[in-house]
């Protein structure tokens, strides 16, 4: 199948709004669905191993923010320039902004990456845009501080856990030592226990209809702020799933959301264990194969050769993700 790839603009400039407009791609087809034989990222007629970009793109919207912290932290513009790129030379049609997607733009999308300060803040207007996303089956991934606003017990309802703006409920910098729970999950698979630099957050509001899937804990470290609130040494969940059924079976399915708490640090975007599980639950949240993101287009060849060299972490000649 022909790659349609879309061009998002150059690097964000921090204060600049980004826009990339582009094409409506052609219609997807129904999130989840399986896809024909011989073209599901594994193998085919013949035993023949099939590209992964065969199989129809990922829409992605990535809605970041303008730059709130200092040097190497919180740095939404840089990641919209570096995922975008990322994506786009995975399988992955790429648009996005410094804005809040609007109806079309989410039309146009299979899931939304959340990497920006505060994102409970919604308008009205947007929260209803995002209703009808979602009960659609539109995927979700908030990354760090997104799962920051004013009411969390509403962003809870969306993303499964979030926190109070203006509290204090965060360690700052600290080591975040994660705890793998589910080891058997298509997004942790391969990874094991390890520990990274950056922030975690305690004192969280939780959707209890449905809970959220844990795929990693830590223990929250003894910084002053974990201390002076009672929180040190307690373990939390930092890394998660989400699913909601919004719109009755038949006609509807679950919506899914993927968390990471993490992303303090924007460094750790690279991380050998990080970036691939990153990569997988993006393809996860927009109901497709967790392999769909985790191959990237030979340098020179235009997507079409056939030494496509998986991301670190990746399965090669995986089919769709083990029931999930």
């Amino acid at each position: 199948m022909k790659t349609r790839m879309s061009l998002l603009a150059a690097l964000v400039i921090t204060g600049a709004t980004l826009v990339a407009q582009q094409p409506a791609p052609p219609a997807a087809p129904p999130a989840g669905a399986q896809p024909p034989a011989g073209r599901g990222g594994g193998r085919g007629q013949g035993g023949i191993q099939q590209s992964p970009f065969s199989t129809p793109p990922v829409r992605i919207y990535l809605y970041a923010g303008l730059k709130t912290h200092g040097e190497g932290q919180h740095d939404y513009p840089q990641f919209l320039a570096d995922w975008s790129k990322l994506l786009m030379n995975r399988n992955a049609i790429v648009d996005g902004g410094l804005h809040f997607p609007s109806q079309k733009e989410l039309l146009n999308s299979d899931v939304v990456i959340i990497y920006k300060g505060d994102a409970g803040y919604m308008s009205m207007e947007d929260r209803a845009n995002l209703d009808a996303y979602m009960r659609r089956g539109g995927g979700l991934v908030s990354i760090h501080d997104s799962l920051c606003g004013p009411d969390p017990a509403d962003f809870s309802g969306i993303v499964g856990g979030a926190k109070k703006h203006g509290e204090t409920n965060f360690t700052l910098e600290a080591d975040v030592p994660y705890t793998i729970v589910d080891a058997a999950h298509p997004i942790t698979q391969g990874m094991t226990n390890f520990s990274i630099k950056d922030e975690a957050f305690y004192s969280m509001t939780w959707s209890k209809a449905p809970e959220v899937h844990v795929l990693a804990t830590a223990v929250i470290a003894a910084t002053p702020s974990a201390q002076n609130a009672g929180h040190a040494g307690e373990t939390v969940p930092q890394i998660w799933t989400y699913e909601k059924q919004l719109t009755p079976a038949p006609t509807g399915q679950p919506y899914r959301a993927f968390v990471w708490m993490q992303g303090h640090f924007y460094s750790n975007f690279t991380n050998p264990q990080v970036q691939p599980m990153l990569l997988r639950g993006i393809a996860w949240a927009a109901h497709r194969s967790v392999d769909t993101l985790m191959t990237e287009r030979p340098a020179g060849r235009g997507g079409r050769g056939t030494t496509d060299v998986p991301a670190p972490g990746a399965a090669p000649g995986r089919g769709r993700a083990g029931g999930y």
